[in-house]
């Protein structure tokens, strides 16, 4: 063989060998993570998806840019979610809405809990029932009295099918016997924006998003869904001491991502996840806005959703809840 095969040869071989490591991926992550929060902002998802979003920046040393994405009762953003590549630079922070999908909608665009990979459980929060400002009534029972005289006077605001504050408005009204119009939002904000306006006259949502506007009186707090009075607002009773013993709901957030998430990047948003809801920074500005740190990795969260949607699709199948 003539030298210049050889060479040619050798050559050719150095770069076979060479192409393995020049193809390995680089480290994750090693530029831009977004994070979609499927509701609008200023919504209680997106108060508590942000702290997370910024704590995880810190702990990664890149950018984790939230991408406000509502619509469709939270699909719109989970869509936008489970369609990208299970690679970890696309990630969902939502609430228990997410895996209602199902349940709520008629044709859901993805099966939430088959088509997404859970990474952990970020925190819970409870739940606060308001009323328009222009409403005479003070309490649960001057509320239900009138709704059954004059239920065409009375709508429930949602933040969208299948939330957290939803389930709880459909729980009311099972427990108050009454039948009326839940017209569910694009979030928090503008269904809560309709009820200081007097378009719709309660809602029910977690304490984070709609105790500002009780505090600087543009609705009233009637109660919260709770066993005990909230640190934040303990002027407010909860539903028990307002007569309504079976009103206890609360709101928990998750972060996912697309389906076939590898393990070693679920291990490594967890590693920083848990460090991060240990933080006293983080246990106190959870604190603030009325939640609590809860922590749990993929393998418990994972079990916490089939038992959370096993018991609210009982809920709406005992209301007799009609998919839209």
């Amino acid at each position: 063989m003539r030298r210049r095969d050889l060479v040619g040869g050798a050559a050719a071989i150095g770069a076979a060998l060479a192409t393995p490591a020049m193809a390995q991926p680089a480290a994750y992550p090693n530029r831009t993570v977004r994070m979609v929060i499927p509701f609008a902002p200023g919504g209680g998802v997106d108060a508590v998806g942000r702290v997370v979003a910024q704590r995880l920046s810190e702990r990664l040393s890149v950018q984790v840019v939230v991408e406000n994405r509502a619509g469709g009762s939270g699909t719109i953003g989970g869509q936008s979610v489970g369609s990208s590549p299970p690679d970890g630079y696309s990630l969902l922070f939502s609430a228990s809405t997410h895996i209602m999908a199902r349940q709520v909608l008629r044709r859901p665009p993805y099966d939430p809990v088959a088509d997404f990979t859970p990474i952990a459980l970020l925190g819970g929060a409870p739940l606060i029932l308001v009323l328009s400002p222009n409403r005479p009534q003070t309490t649960i029972a001057e509320i239900v009295a009138d709704a059954r005289a004059r239920p065409d006077n009375w709508t429930f605001g949602a933040s969208a099918l299948g939330s957290p504050g939803h389930l709880a408005t459909i729980l009311f009204l099972k427990l108050a016997g009454l039948d009326l119009v839940v017209a569910p939002y694009r979030g928090t904000a503008p269904a809560l924006a309709d009820v200081a306006a007097g378009n719709v006259q309660m809602m029910i949502d977690p304490v984070l998003a709609l105790l500002p506007l009780v505090q600087s009186g543009g609705v009233k707090g009637i109660a919260v869904t709770a066993p005990k009075r909230s640190t934040l607002a303990p002027s407010i009773p909860t539903t028990a001491e307002e007569g309504m013993a079976g009103l206890v709901f609360s709101s928990w957030y998750g972060l996912w991502g697309p389906k076939g998430l590898p393990d070693p990047i679920v291990s490594l948003l967890n590693s920083h996840l848990g460090e991060i809801m240990r933080e006293p920074a983080t246990v106190e500005r959870f604190s603030t806005l009325g939640l609590e740190p809860i922590y749990s990795p993929q393998a418990e969260f994972a079990r916490f959703i089939d038992a959370d949607l096993a018991r609210n699709a009982e809920l709406l199948r005992s209301a007799n809840f009609q998919p839209e």
